[in-house]
């Protein structure tokens, strides 16, 4: 593999990593270039695992003997080196997790795609029992989670990392919310959004009806009149479920809640009246594993 050693900040060929603290910058960039920044070794290589396909590497040099085996792997995708001063200002900070990676961003998925992929996840699997010489099945339950226009893309990678981490099958992004591939998102979620499919569904919020059509009970996370507890919607037993988390400050929009199926509350204790989304969804999650 030949590696690129950068003398100046001004080098047009690293133009991927320019400043990338510029929020405004990389919501320009990113979207036309088809792109988005894989930050340290641990998240780039989760991206590699999940087919994704590098433009490019950019590290410091005591990093090279780390990523060896990933270098070998892509010996046609360049890879530029740095000292630690030149690599902090071309980006903005100081790079101290290993290499980042400019990622081709994959297209999105169909959402009729993903749903049947979240269904053969969820399709029961077959165990041989043989004290009694037979099969058995042993039922895994469906479920998808919908972030509503959520506007921090830090919450959102931690929705991605608990999605992970309790088994979502699968997450929904609605036109308005934050982009899970931005670069703050997938720090945040340890590069488990290469690990959960996801897509956007849109139109919103008439997208419900399709999920309601292909079987899923829709529940909101909500502090709406007539909200049942998250015991209450777990003691239901919905075999296929999709969890819907609306906006750190407004929940849910009213159009939205007039479609779902049940609103469901955690119930809050010592004055508290909600929690934040993320940690909302990692309780969610749990309970309704």
């Amino acid at each position: 593999m030949t590696f690129h050693y950068l003398e100046s900040a001004d080098d047009p060929r690293v133009a991927d990593y320019t400043q990338l603290t510029d929020v405004h910058l990389r919501k320009l960039r990113e979207p036309e270039e088809g792109m988005y920044i894989a930050e340290s070794s641990r998240v780039l290589r989760r991206a590699l695992a999940a087919g994704h396909r590098p433009r490019s590497f950019f590290l410091a040099e005591k990093w090279l003997a780390d990523l060896d085996d990933v270098f070998r792997a892509y010996p046609d995708v360049p890879a530029y080196i740095g000292k630690a001063a030149l690599l902090e200002e071309i980006t903005g900070f100081h790079l101290h997790r290993g290499a980042m990676a400019a990622m081709h961003r994959p297209a999105p998925v169909p959402l009729p795609e993903l749903l049947a992929t979240a269904k053969r996840a969820a399709a029961p699997e077959d165990i041989v029992d043989h004290t009694n010489a037979r099969y058995s099945q042993t039922p895994h339950r469906s479920r998808i989670a919908i972030l509503e226009d959520l506007t921090d893309h830090t919450n959102v990678g931690a929705v991605f990392r608990s999605a992970a981490a309790i088994g979502v099958d699968a997450v929904l992004v609605t036109p308005q919310c934050a982009d899970p591939l931005y670069r703050r998102s997938i720090r945040v979620s340890m590069g488990t959004v290469f690990q959960v499919p996801w897509t956007r569904i849109d139109p919103w919020p008439a997208g419900i009806e399709q999920l309601k059509e292909g079987g899923y009970f829709v529940a909101g996370m909500s502090l709406g009149e007539g909200a049942i507890t998250l015991d209450d919607l777990v003691a239901q037993d919905h075999q296929n479920l999709v969890l819907v988390f609306g906006t750190e400050g407004d929940g849910l929009k009213p159009d939205t809640d007039r479609l779902l199926d049940a609103r469901v509350t955690i119930p809050m204790m010592n004055g508290v009246d909600s929690l934040n989304v993320a940690a909302s969804s990692a309780v969610a999650f749990y309970a309704t594993r």
